[in-house]
């Protein structure tokens, strides 16, 4: 088949029509005119940086066998994660296009119009660059060897208004940043292949040439070592030679420990009629060594492009054909988002899915070092999201595997769990959220894991640690504030109740009955910590975002991050108090719900081309600055926090709630409006008509994270809930103590607790007592460190216990019940005075 007729097809983008046959076998050595220059100069080259976190693809294989995940942007490859999804060892991977009467080089980044076709049944995407002048057209496919640590690359090349053969020469360019950083690479030549180290990790990328008609050459013809910036081939080509045709390039075999860019010259194309045509594969594999990386490579490129994808799509549609089935409009994007949240999971660290294949904004000035996290780390937030959603798309397996990581690998000893970790369980940031500690509890309860070890080794002391020191949190879920935040107290209070009943199957009546005490405490109670009546805004009545002590009416000062500013309090919403109706603590008509809605919307609603979205809240600072530049430029961390995605999902769930169908399926309307052409749902997309340069468009993303697994889980879950006319997440133990019933009053017990004259907290080892007083019929428990006891009640309703104090421990909870259901809650820290 002609190479003119394989690009035909509607709109000049259409699907390829024939596969390649690539002769892997046949390796014809570098040309002999190719110069050696030995070591290159300008070590170690300039910074390194990574590329924008705004995807429009990101793939791998559907099985454990290939540890390799690939993302897409621009029209060329970005970053690629290998051996596990939080470790990035490319920059960037694209053609660089010198022709006869061309002014200059061109790259596919710089020179291209770009676009991405998304497979409808596979995680496969064809990226198509058209030259800015038209003189050229790229198609390229990719995928990931199912069998090996490959991604391989089939290159479709045709050149216009050409007058003779090896017009054009092309040159791929490829920037590896191994081991999660741009910096120590080393670089060289081994034959026809590229392959370069940083420590256990290494990279080889071979090439092959199609066969049709049959040609001399195969494979990289010359080849090119430097550092970025100084004397890496596109650098060298752009100063000595890029005016040139063809163009020369001094051939460096080695660059050594540096910020490392390769470049290998490929056959050039082939006169076909009247086009300038030829087909080309790249197979890039990792490995521990040069070696076993270069095998790998070789060892795809023998068995095909064609071989490759075709298993490769086979385990994805095997994948999607048991999933749930949400109505054809909207089933497209729903299969893509589970897929990419699928692709979202590690493979060695099983479970643990992380929250972007990306780095927002690149990370920074530098990505020098192996410590820019992005957000290729574990948010037991995100996981909880991502969780609920494969339960909602049917994929209860999946849920469980990431209920297991939250349990065996990131859970501290204490039942807490960390702000963020590598996939190893080793904390990134240090703060702490304590809906992150939560939200493993309402998981364990919806996947039904109520057996005793999941209980004792993990429920158990997660929902201690809430009780203790619960419910004002040091983070919220925006990670950025301390105090009390209504949507962190729903994640506690539903994670307490679910807890709860896991106690009461293991026969743990006292913990049981601590945690429903202290639930209650914080739902009777989380009006008067977080709703204002004296704010700024509407009649005065709202929720805030989060009142600093509990006093909402206060007027404290609130201090936001990212440079945006202080603020009153007061001034400060956002639409984190849904949090209390889709955690079944709230109806969904609860009045101040709907006073503090018509506030949310007049501060931080915005309507796009899409439809409506919100901002986090009023005033963030997350986000690029007006004239474009990213959020942390210059190391500063200012800028304006955008419109986000998940946010229109959640009101959707809520409209649900309150039996808006209609307006339910609008939102999910706006969120595939919201997607990329790849059908990847970003973080944030820009909120504003007015745009400081074309890479933004009102209602579309920005450079922060796309796709974001939050947001993908989002639409899956709102979509489900839709399909079925209910939010499928909702956990109806809490909604039937909250909602479908009075919720439990307080009762009012009367404690005195005392000890010995000189309690050490540190040492441990003295007496306390504690008595009171409780309505005839009333039940009283305490835990104290591993301690939890029901106390002995006389008839009269007078109780006491003793105890000696643990070291180290010094706090006391005690919870009452009473036969009407009412039941109190507190904490008593022995050895301060006595408490009435």
């Amino acid at each position: 088949m002609a190479c003119a007729k394989r690009f035909g097809g509607r709109g000049g983008a259409a699907r390829v029509l024939a596969a390649l046959v690539v002769l892997a076998s046949s390796v014809s050595p570098l040309a002999q005119d190719a110069r050696d220059g030995g070591p290159a100069p300008g070590a170690p080259g300039r910074d390194a940086v990574w590329e924008s976190a705004g995807k429009t693809a990101v793939g791998t294989s559907n099985t454990t066998a290939s540890k390799v995940w690939f993302t897409l942007r621009g029209g060329v490859m970005t970053e690629v994660y290998y051996p596990t999804v939080d470790v990035g060892n490319v920059q960037k991977l694209e053609l660089i296009i010198a022709h006869a009467q061309g002014e200059s080089l061109q790259t596919e980044s710089r020179d291209t119009v770009s676009e991405v076709i998304p497979d409808r049944d596979s995680l496969s995407f064809t990226q198509v660059n058209t030259a800015k002048s038209g003189e050229y057209r790229i198609e390229k496919r990719y995928t990931a060897d199912p069998e090996r640590n490959v991604v391989l690359v089939r290159i479709r090349f045709r050149g216009h208004f050409k007058r003779r053969e090896n017009d054009y020469r092309l040159f791929v360019y490829y920037d590896p940043s191994l081991n999660n950083s741009g910096m120590h690479d080393t670089g060289f030549t081994e034959g026809d292949a590229l392959v370069a180290s940083d420590g256990d990790k290494a990279s080889a990328l071979v090439a092959a040439t199609d066969r049709n008609p049959p040609r001399e050459k195969n494979g990289f013809v010359r080849t090119t070592n430097g550092f970025a910036g100084t004397s890496d081939g596109l650098t060298l080509l752009e100063r000595g030679g890029g005016r040139e045709f063809p163009p020369a390039l001094p051939s460096y075999r080695r660059a050594e420990n540096g910020n490392v860019v390769q470049l290998g010259e490929l056959e050039p194309p082939a006169i076909e009629a009247e086009y300038c045509c030829r087909e080309y594969v790249l197979a890039l594999g990792f490995g521990k060594t040069t070696d076993e990386a270069l095998r790998a490579a070789r060892a795809s490129l023998a068995k095909g492009f064609e071989a490759c994808e075709a298993e490769y799509v086979r385990g994805w549609r095997a994948y999607l054909r048991n999933l749930r089935k949400v109505g054809r409009k909207y089933q497209r994007q729903f299969d893509m988002a589970a897929m990419v949240l699928k692709a979202h999971e590690d493979k060695t660290y099983r479970g643990a899915m992380i929250a972007s294949l990306s780095v927002p904004w690149g990370g920074g000035a530098s990505a020098n070092e192996p410590n820019v996290g992005g957000y290729h780390l574990v948010w037991s937030r995100d996981l909880y999201q991502v969780a609920t959603a494969f339960y909602a798309l049917g994929d209860k397996a999946s849920a469980d595997r990431a209920l297991d990581y939250l349990f065996r690998v990131q859970q501290k000893p204490d039942g807490s769990f960390p702000q963020n970790s590598w996939l190893d369980g080793r904390p990134f940031w240090g703060s702490l959220q304590l809906d992150e500690v939560a939200y493993p509890l309402l998981l364990a309860y919806q996947l039904g894991r109520t057996d005793r070890e999941t209980y004792l080794k993990h429920v158990r002391p997660a929902a201690d640690f809430i009780v203790r020191h619960g419910p004002r949190t040091p983070q919220e879920r925006w990670e950025e504030e301390s105090g009390y935040s209504p949507s962190t107290i729903a994640a506690e209070i539903a994670g307490l109740v679910s807890a709860a009943d896991i106690a009461r199957r293991n026969g743990d009546h006292a913990s049981a009955a601590v945690y429903l005490a202290a639930a209650d405490e914080w739902a009777r109670s989380v009006e008067r910590w977080t709703a204002t009546r004296t704010g700024k805004h509407g009649d005065g009545n709202y929720y805030l975002r989060l009142t600093d002590d509990g006093n909402p009416d206060d007027g404290s000062p609130l201090e936001l991050n990212n440079g945006a500013g202080t603020f009153d309090e007061r001034e400060i919403v956002d639409a984190g108090f849904l949090e209390l109706v889709r955690l079944g603590i709230k109806r969904a008509d609860d009045p101040l719900v709907a006073k503090s809605l018509a506030v949310v919307d007049k501060v931080i609603r915005v309507q796009t081309p899409h439809g409506a979205a919100w901002y986090r809240y009023n005033h963030d600072g997350y986000g690029e600055m007006d004239d474009g530049r990213p959020w942390n430029f210059d190391g500063k961390y200012t800028g304006k926090g955008r419109l986000w995605v998940l946010l229109s999902g959640e009101r959707g769930e809520y409209e649900l709630a309150r039996g808006q169908r209609r307006a339910a399926l609008g939102r999910l309307d706006s969120m595939l409006g919201f997607a990329n052409e790849g059908l990847m749902i970003p973080e944030q997309v820009w909120d504003r008509r007015e745009s400081p340069t074309p890479d933004f468009r009102f209602g579309e993303g920005t450079g922060s994270a796309t796709p974001l697994a939050w947001s993908m889980a989002q639409f899956i879950r709102l979509a489900a809930s839709v399909r079925l006319n209910r939010n499928v997440m909702l956990p109806d133990i809490v909604a039937a103590r909250y909602v479908r019933r009075t919720p439990p009053a307080k009762a009012q017990p009367s404690y005195e607790a005392d000890a010995a004259r000189g309690f050490d907290k540190a040492r441990g080892g003295f007496p306390f007592s504690v008595e009171g007083r409780v309505k005839r019929g009333a039940r009283v428990f305490y835990l104290s460190a591993g301690e939890r006891r029901e106390a002995r009640v006389d008839a009269g309703g007078k109780f006491r216990f003793e105890g000696l104090a643990p070291a180290g421990e010094s706090q006391l909870v005690i919870a009452t019940s009473e036969p009407s259901g009412a039941t109190s809650f507190q904490r008593i820290d022995i050895g301060k005075p006595a408490v009435k």
